[in-house]
């Protein structure tokens, strides 16, 4: 199909004038100029030798400004990295949203690669030396997302027709269910009782709790209402460098209300009588250095002393993954389970741990032991009791 003629567009012999005759540029340069007007009233144009080459060329211009398609010439000369500055400055990204981003912008190879030259090949190279570093298949998935939201960002603004990393294959992550850590409750307890004094605490509230390492740290002493047995998580600590700390809302918006059970009321209210005593309810449960709450080096540094002398050896989310696995097995529903965690949507809770709720032959199998149980417990007894003749 033809694409419809621009008026403003179109393709002049720049050998001939109007009348036919020979103008001043004749035999010098390409014959055929190909020219149109972008939306900003801005013309551009190209030289051609042939005139069909610059008639296909129109056309393909125009056939862009119809459908939406069409990318400034100017804008696709940008770089990789000049893009990406200038749109970063404008973001209003969290502290470690940021350091994630300008990391990954760092370790990119096509940094000073126009826009409208990126190809496929560009983000083969940079996921083949990830990959040969080695880096972990979630982190090198985790960049390359971090990429292709700068990549969507120059289609919105036109600097880019289409994203050259979409069929761009990335390494396999391992299923959740082979890559997840559950310790058993002895080892839960194990840990409670082997951490370092003023720490325990801290295990117990993200294992009996499922809070998030960084929520735990920024609890203060009045987020606990003891008589209702509820514990309010309204903010997180997050290290932005050695001494500063930031303290803000949690992540993805999860501030929540946690039903807290009274054993691990009991064991959080021993440690404000011991290490947290006072009257000031906006005191830090575990503070850290100058009036901050405890950051997430301290807290690694407990934990690793925690595990050794538990002798076990696990990452302190998998004490989420514990508490997340105790609500599953007790037959709390999807929605239950996203909230006590502070997930973002049911979706993500399904993603993480939908290989944990009973599969449906489990629930038929249990449905149907149920039935072959009352059915035949007549007939059993009765088995059991006569005595032949």
């Amino acid at each position: 199909m033809t694409p419809r003629r621009n008026r403003r567009a179109g393709v002049e012999d720049r050998w001939k004038k109007a009348d036919g005759s020979p103008s001043a540029n004749a035999g010098k340069g390409k014959r055929w100029r190909a020219r149109y007007v972008d939306d900003q009233s801005q013309e551009h144009s190209k030289g051609f030798d042939r005139k069909v080459d610059a008639q296909r060329w129109l056309d393909n211009i125009v056939t862009s400004q119809v459908t939406g398609n069409y990318i400034d010439p100017k804008l696709g000369k940008i770089t990789f990295a000049s893009f990406y500055r200038e749109w970063s400055s404008r973001q209003v990204w969290e502290t470690n949203t940021r350091r994630q981003m300008d990391l990954t912008a760092r370790t990119i190879l096509f940094g000073d690669v126009a826009l409208s030259d990126l190809r496929a090949s560009h983000f083969e190279t940079w996921v083949k030396i990830m990959q040969d570093q080695p880096l972990a298949p979630r982190t090198i998935q985790t960049r390359m997302m971090n990429v292709r939201s700068v990549l969507k960002a120059a289609i919105r603004d036109r600097a880019l027709a289409s994203d050259p990393s979409q069929r761009v294959a990335l390494p396999r992550v391992r299923r959740a269910e082979a890559a997840m850590q559950i310790p058993t409750s002895a080892e839960v307890g194990l840990l409670v009782e082997s951490a370092p004094e003023g720490f325990s605490a801290f295990v117990a509230l993200c294992a009996f709790a499922g809070l998030r390492s960084g929520e735990a740290a920024a609890l203060q002493v009045g987020d606990f209402d003891f008589l209702r047995r509820e514990i309010k998580v309204q903010r997180q600590s997050q290290r932005v460098r050695s001494g500063v700390v930031e303290v803000r809302a949690p992540k993805y918006g999860s501030e929540r209300v946690v039903s807290a059970p009274s054993g691990l009321l009991d064991l959080v209210a021993e440690h404000i009588r011991l290490h947290r005593f006072g009257e000031d309810p906006a005191r830090w449960l575990f503070p850290g250095l100058n009036g901050n709450p405890m950051e997430s080096n301290m807290v690694g540094t407990r934990w690793r002393k925690a595990r050794g002398a538990a002798s076990v050896d696990l990452h302190l989310h998998a004490l989420r993954h514990y508490f997340a696995s105790g609500l599953i097995h007790a037959g709390c529903d999807v929605v239950t389970v996203q909230r006590a965690l502070g997930h973002s949507s049911a979706s993500v809770t399904l993603d993480t741990y939908s290989h944990l709720w009973p599969k449906a032959e489990d629930r038929t199998r249990k449905a149907a032991e149920e039935l072959v149980g009352d059915a035949l417990k007549g007939t059993a007894d009765a088995l059991r009791t006569d005595t032949p003749d």
